[in-house]
């Protein structure tokens, strides 16, 4: 599909104006110069069009010794990048501040790219203010005065745009696997997804919260109808609440990487194989698990770990005795820096994703009830014994069975998940999330239901 990249120097509303035209809130917006640094992309759809939108970090060339920001070359380096990626370009400015050397040195090296490119003269608030893009006028380029506060003028930027698009391609086939990657700051997130690219497409540096937004990754692996499509999201380092103001960019990008997490379907939380499990990195894991969503558990830098002596056996001893709840999770070992391993994680996401969709059988799965049933005793109450008459596969994604009891109140969190390892023994469900909801049923429904189950085995299912 067509690129639309919107490009800027500091501060000027590029993020604000990227939120508008995508129709809800995707890059963090923040009053403070240099938020955003990697290229972040969104496929939208906006006057009959989709095309691919991309957000650029403020482009600042102020060389002086002391003066720049440290990341400001690689920041400069994404959104030359996206200019070159893009069919259609708008220069955002900020009419308050007028034409400043910054505003004519990003107009220069866009204009001097070929692509096709137009201002968007930001903060034209009121419509008296679209007489401060006037100014603007002197560079030859056409000039939208439009509000990204208030979305006036919106509509026109971006027909000029869609106008310049090549002609729209007949859409792929096969649903894309939302593929979010995150971890504590300074894991190896973006690292890993350049390796997995053999591409600079995302901002590596040693500087802890070098990332910041979630930056989404389309790639595909093979051809035609067979191809596996996905999109890997690059999410901040998420720090815990304690360490950061109600107002920082982290508190945003904390909630960014939260959200990346809800609308995944698979998520990789990526350890330091040096350092292994730490409380942070148990929340993260618990907030995945509160979400229901499929996981996978990538250890990375193993080859520095390698070197100290650690074996693979003793990590996973570790990782399933701090991280329990999250033992249905398979673990990859891998190396961002070398590439060790890097090839496998994907084989990992597939496998996890097939398991989050996987068909449970009923006869199997009533026959693997019936068997956990009878090898281990029920709880009792009150003189009550629990009753499991009958299982019934309701959902996936995440996986839900509904078991058919005589009474909930009678079951115990450990016979429950006695129950859940049972069935994940028969599935393999690696990676899945597995929820078990129970429903009372009187002793003639249980009878009837017993009845149906023995019609299933009769019948092979």
């Amino acid at each position: 599909m067509g690129v639309i990249s919107i490009v800027g120097r500091p501060n000027v509303g590029k993020s604000a104006l990227f939120n508008r035209i995508a129709g809800r809130r995707i890059a963090i917006v923040f009053d403070q110069p240099g938020v955003t640094r990697d290229r972040v992309a969104r496929e939208v759809e906006a006057l009959g069009r989709r095309f691919l939108l991309v957000d650029t970090g403020g482009l600042a060339f102020d060389r002086t010794p002391g003066s720049e920001d440290p990341l400001a070359a690689e920041t400069r380096q994404q959104a030359a990048l996206a200019v070159e990626d893009s069919d259609a370009c708008l220069i955002a400015v900020d009419v308050r501040s007028g034409v400043t050397p910054l505003d004519e040195e990003v107009i220069r090296r866009v204009r001097s790219s070929g692509v096709p490119c137009a201002i968007a003269a930001n903060k034209c608030d009121r419509a008296e203010d679209d007489d401060l893009a006037d100014e603007f006028m002197r560079f030859g380029l056409p000039v939208f005065p439009v509000s990204a506060e208030h979305g006036r003028g919106i509509e026109a930027l971006v027909r000029f745009a869609t106008d310049r698009l090549p002609p729209a391609e007949p859409a792929e086939t096969g649903r894309q696997l939302r593929v979010a990657v995150v971890g504590r700051p300074n894991a190896g997130k973006s690292s890993y997804i350049n390796r997995l690219l053999n591409a600079e497409r995302v901002i590596v540096s040693d500087i802890p919260g070098t990332t910041r937004d979630c930056v989404d990754v389309p790639f595909t692996i093979g051809t035609g109808p067979t191809a596996r499509r996905y999109v890997l999201v690059d999410t901040a380092g998420m720090k815990r609440h304690t360490q950061m103001s109600k107002t920082s960019v982290d508190n945003f990008s904390l909630f960014r990487g939260e959200r990346a997490i809800e609308e995944a379907d698979v998520v990789l939380l990526m350890l330091e194989a040096e350092i292994g499990p730490t409380r942070q990195d148990m929340r993260i894991a618990g907030k995945i698990l509160d979400s229901h969503r499929a996981c996978a558990i990538l250890m990375n830098k193993w080859d520095l770990a390698e070197k100290k002596g650690v074996r693979e056996t003793d990590a996973v001893k570790a990782i399933r005795t701090m991280m329990p709840f999250l033992s249905f999770a398979p673990v990859v070992f891998c190396s961002a820096r070398t590439g060790y391993n890097v090839r496998r994680t994907v084989d990992a996401i597939d496998a996890v994703a097939s398991s989050v969709q996987a068909r449970l059988p009923t006869g199997i799965l009533n026959r693997t009830i019936e068997a956990a049933t009878k090898k281990t005793l029920a709880p009792m109450r009150g003189g009550r014994r629990l009753k499991v008459y009958y299982g019934l596969q309701v959902g996936t994604d995440p996986q839900t069975v509904r078991l058919f009891v005589n009474d909930p109140r009678l079951v115990t969190d450990a016979y429950l998940a006695y129950i859940e390892k049972a069935i994940r023994a028969r599935f393999g469900l690696e990676g899945a999330p597995l929820r078990l909801f129970l429903k009372a049923r009187s002793r003639k429904d249980g009878a009837k239901l017993g009845a149906e189950i023995a019609a299933l085995k009769g019948a092979g299912a």
